[in-house]
């Protein structure tokens, strides 16, 4: 059992920078993959990007080459950074954790049932 915190969401701009961030808390013995997801209300929760242990990340494409997972296992404190940041990316954004690679779910709508561990999300606005 882990608690996920999520931080960093706001207001920016077209075209500025967000950087997400997930407090980890609880049994941070185990070793755990970390994934971020978004959701526009009404929609399905989808993938963006996830890190496996190895540090190998996978990304959702329409954000690739402007969004960077990260983790830091000593901290607890994975990242989301966001860059390029468009409108249509206002959304809740939420971290979540598990056992098993994340990697599967990036793209994937309605993930719920396949994550184990989510935080309480974030919200994210990008004005034009």
């Amino acid at each position: 059992q882990v608690q996920l915190v999520e931080s960093g969401g706001g207001s920016v701009q077209s075209g500025g920078s967000l950087r997400l961030s997930c407090a980890i808390s609880g049994d941070t013995g185990r070793k755990y993959y970390i994934g971020w997801f978004r959701q526009t209300p009404g929609a399905p929760r989808e993938g963006v990007a996830a890190i496996d242990l190895d540090g190998t990340t996978t990304y959702e494409q329409s954000v690739k080459g402007r969004f960077t997972i990260s983790q830091a296992n000593a901290k607890n404190t994975p990242h989301l950074q966001m860059d390029s940041m468009k409108p249509e990316e206002t959304d809740m954004y939420y971290c979540a954790a598990d056992t098993d690679t994340l990697a599967v779910v990036v793209g994937v709508r309605n993930p719920q049932g396949n994550v184990q561990y989510w935080g309480q999300g974030t919200q994210v606005t990008v004005s034009s």
